[in-house]
C-alpha cells in the first residue's frame, strides 16, 4: 500500500519541483491500493503542484453529440475515468467550456489558461488549451496509460493541418455559460475514414518520443508512466510527419531512420 509520502517521492524522483504546468492522462486502476484511495491520489498531486497549473482532461466526446448536444460544465461528467471525474468536482478546480475535449484545471492562472474554450470549433483547435502546453513549457504525465491517449498529439496535428484527421460537417452543439445562457458551438469530431480510432496510432511514436528525449519512462504507485515534454513532443511529431503527413495511418510502422537526425539534435 502506498502512502502520501512515497508518492511526493515518486514525484520528486520524476524531476518535477511541483512549479510545472502538468498535464495527467490516468488509469487508477494501474497505481496500485492507495492509503485513501484516489482522494489521496489528487490530494497529492494537487499538493505537489500548488505552485504550479495541474491539468486533467474531463472529456464529454462520447456522450455530447447531435443527439444530445447540450454541454453543462457543472454537471456533465467525464468520459476518461475516475481521477479525471473526482478532480472535476474539487473546491477551486475550473472547467474549460469545451463541448467535447473540456480541461479541468488547480492552481497558477487555471481560470485564465482554460478561458475561451466555447469558442473552439475542433476538438484541439491551434492556440487552445493543448496547444496552449507548448508556449508554457508544459508537461504531459501519462500514468498507466500509452501515448494512445496522449491527446496533446491531436493538438499537433491540427497545428500542422494533417489530412483526413477530422469530419466534413460539423456538429450544432449549445455550452451551458456560466450566466445560464446557452452558446450554440459548431464543432467537428475526429474522423479518418480508415481508422476510427486515430489516436491508437500515436503508439507508433513511442521509441521516436524516447530516443529523442520527448518522453522518459518513470513510476508512480505501481504504475509504469511516460512523463513527456510538449514542446519537444511536438518537435518529433512534426519531423516524423514531414515525408507523409498521414504515415501514422497509412504506415504499418514507423522506422527509426525516420527520427535519427532529430536524435542527434
Amino acid at each position: 500500500m502506498y502512502t502520501v509520502k512515497e508518492l511526493k517521492e515518486q514525484i520528486a524522483d520524476m524531476g518535477m519541483c511541483g512549479t510545472e504546468t502538468i498535464l495527467i492522462h490516468s488509469s487508477m486502476k494501474s497505481i496500485g491500493i492507495v492509503e485513501g484511495g484516489a482522494d489521496t491520489v489528487l490530494d497529492v498531486l494537487t499538493a505537489y503542484f500548488k505552485d504550479g497549473l495541474l491539468l486533467f482532461p474531463t472529456h464529454t466526446w462520447s456522450t455530447i453529440n447531435e443527439q444530445n448536444p447540450i454541454y453543462h460544465p457543472q454537471k456533465e461528467p467525464s468520459c476518461v475515468g475516475l481521477l479525471s471525474n473526482l478532480f472535476l468536482k474539487r473546491n477551486g478546480v475550473v472547467r474549460s467550456l469545451h463541448p467535447t475535449h473540456s480541461l479541468a484545471g488547480f492552481g497558477k492562472n487555471a481560470a485564465d489558461y482554460l478561458a475561451k474554450e466555447e469558442f473552439c470549433n475542433t476538438p484541439c483547435t491551434p492556440g487552445g488549451c493543448y496547444d496552449r502546453l507548448r508556449a508554457c513549457n508544459g508537461k504531459i504525465l501519462l500514468i498507466g496509460v500509452g501515448h494512445a491517449r496522449n491527446t496533446f498529439i491531436h493538438s499537433v496535428e491540427e497545428v500542422l493541418n494533417v489530412p483526413n484527421r477530422l469530419a466534413d460537417i460539423p456538429m450544432k452543439l449549445e455550452v451551458v455559460m456560466p450566466d445560464g445562457s446557452n452558446k450554440t458551438v459548431y464543432m467537428r469530431k475526429h474522423y479518418n475514414a480508415q481508422q476510427p480510432h486515430i489516436s491508437e496510432d500515436f503508439i507508433k511514436l513511442h521509441q521516436a518520443f524516447l530516443d529523442c528525449q520527448a518522453a522518459r519512462e518513470v513510476k508512480f504507485g505501481d504504475a509504469a508512466c511516460l512523463l513527456c515534454d510538449a514542446g519537444r513532443i511536438f518537435e518529433v511529431v512534426r519531423h516524423v510527419l514531414a515525408p507523409n503527413p498521414q504515415c501514422l495511418v497509412t504506415e504499418p510502422s514507423i522506422a527509426c531512420e525516420r527520427w535519427e537526425e532529430l536524435r542527434r539534435v
